[in-house]
């Protein structure tokens, strides 16, 4: 999996990098270069969302670890699923291998001996 898509505030617009719109939040910025965010960020209904949810937390210190920490999770919860899925495909055992050729062979040699009874 694209390891991008593992990082919660990745998909912001691309003019917006995350280290830009955490010194945003926490009042990092100069005037000019906090209107730019928000100028870039409005532009987008998903991206307006996202910084307006930012923006409800209290503690504009705590957003980079929660981050960090919404991030560990997410690659966490997808690294299990890729390891279920390798777990889920199936194994051709050489027992198996064995017992559908045992059983086409049989379908094989009954339909022979019945076509040649019928006759």
């Amino acid at each position: 999996m694209n390891e991008n898509l593992k990082n919660i505030l990745s998909n912001l617009n691309s003019e917006v990098d995350q280290q830009m719109l955490l010194k945003y939040l926490q009042g990092h910025l100069s005037a000019e270069e906090q209107h730019e965010v928000e100028k870039n960020l409005l532009e987008d209904a998903f991206d307006a969302d996202a910084l307006e949810g930012l923006e409800n937390i209290e503690d504009k210190e705590k957003i980079t670890s929660l981050v960090q920490q919404l991030n560990r999770d997410l690659k966490k919860k997808t690294s299990r699923k890729r390891k279920w899925k390798i777990h889920r495909e199936a194994k051709l055992e050489p027992w198996l291998l064995f017992a559908i050729v045992l059983i086409l062979l049989l379908a094989v040699i009954a339909f022979f001996v019945i076509h040649r009874m019928s006759k």
